[in-house]
């Protein structure tokens, strides 16, 4: 049997080791793969693993001899896994591997906002501090979390994970999500709706699948709903947000800051409107890359590859 694993690079550069999928059968590795060199690497594979390579019905038409393709990641949307079912290949990911990994990224980017800790570490470096006529320096308002509500939209495990964060730091939660009241963590209201959440909660954090219907959610028309001092936070996926809504949003001062660690393309242009506006923070994508998180990710597609070869597929989509 033979394995291709098209762009491994992401989930481990180095510090983790493909050799127990070697011993599965015949491994390529591969760190990254143009569109064009899909086909190729691929032509004579049994198994193909990506993460965020996009596998079309037109390159699964020219793979014959393909049963097996593994998502190294949860999201599955680069995959046409339609044309994969159709073919009889068996498509499986990796769920929940980045929960907390995801949650935490969440959290930190919501009280460098709050507290501005990036902000002064570099106005001390500047000698802001040095050069006060006091024994403390400020130049920018804080914000405390307590008492304020987090509007989480979708509640599944990295959403929950969210919810418990932010009520240990004294916020109210509420959620835009499917489950009936009874089935949300206690503490959590459910939102009668989408724009009740983004109008009443001081920050509205991302953690929903993209779905063809809620491609952009996050419009001018919903942003306009928002408090002047809301917080907008994403660590789900870039299309949920009209980013150049977003960006005249932040320039105009409709909410107070966002915090992304995604976005529509990846990486983005040098022109987004986004990586110029007012109080927008990144991370490019990372929120599920600690190392631990990784290592997870890693077991569970050397387990999900030997389970299809046993005749067991697991963790299928």
């Amino acid at each position: 049997m033979k394995i291709v694993v098209l762009d491994g690079y992401p989930g481990n550069p180095g510090d983790l080791s493909w050799d127990e999928l070697k011993a599965v059968g015949e491994c390529s590795v591969y760190n990254r793969c143009a569109p064009g060199e899909i086909v190729p690497r691929c032509a004579d594979a049994d198994a193909v693993l990506v993460n965020k390579v996009a596998i079309t019905r037109e390159v699964i038409a020219q793979l014959p001899r393909l049963k097996y393709l593994g998502e190294m990641g949860t999201g599955y949307n680069n995959i046409d896994v339609d044309a994969a079912h159709e073919r009889g290949i068996v498509v499986t990911n990796v769920p929940a591997y980045s929960t907390r990994s995801v949650a935490q990224m969440a959290i930190a980017h919501l009280l460098n906002i709050a507290c501005r800790t990036g902000h002064y570490t570099r106005q001390v470096r500047a000698g802001r501090w040095s050069d006060s006529k006091d024994f403390c320096y400020s130049d920018t308002p804080l914000v405390e979390l307590a008492g304020k509500q987090m509007g989480i939209v979708g509640m599944g495990q990295i959403g929950s994970a969210v919810a418990m964060i932010a009520h240990s730091l004294g916020m109210t939660v509420m959620a835009h999500t499917s489950k009936a009241q009874e089935a949300l963590p206690s503490g959590v209201t459910k939102a009668t709706d989408l724009d009740q959440l983004f109008a009443t909660s001081d920050v509205v954090s991302l953690h929903c699948p993209l779905t063809a219907d809620n491609a952009r959610m996050v419009d001018a028309r919903r942003l306009a709903l928002m408090k002047p001092s809301a917080i907008l936070i994403n660590t789900a996926r870039g299309m949920l947000i009209d980013e150049q809504a977003l960006a005249d949003a932040l320039n105009r001062g409709t909410i107070m800051a966002a915090a992304l660690d995604v976005m529509i393309s990846e990486p983005p242009a040098h022109d987004n409107p986004l990586l110029t506006a007012r109080n927008c923070f990144f991370t490019p994508h990372v929120g599920w890359a600690t190392h631990e998180a990784r290592e997870r990710m890693m077991r569970v597609i050397i387990d999900n590859v030997a389970a299809w070869t046993a005749g067991h597929p697991v963790n299928t989509v």
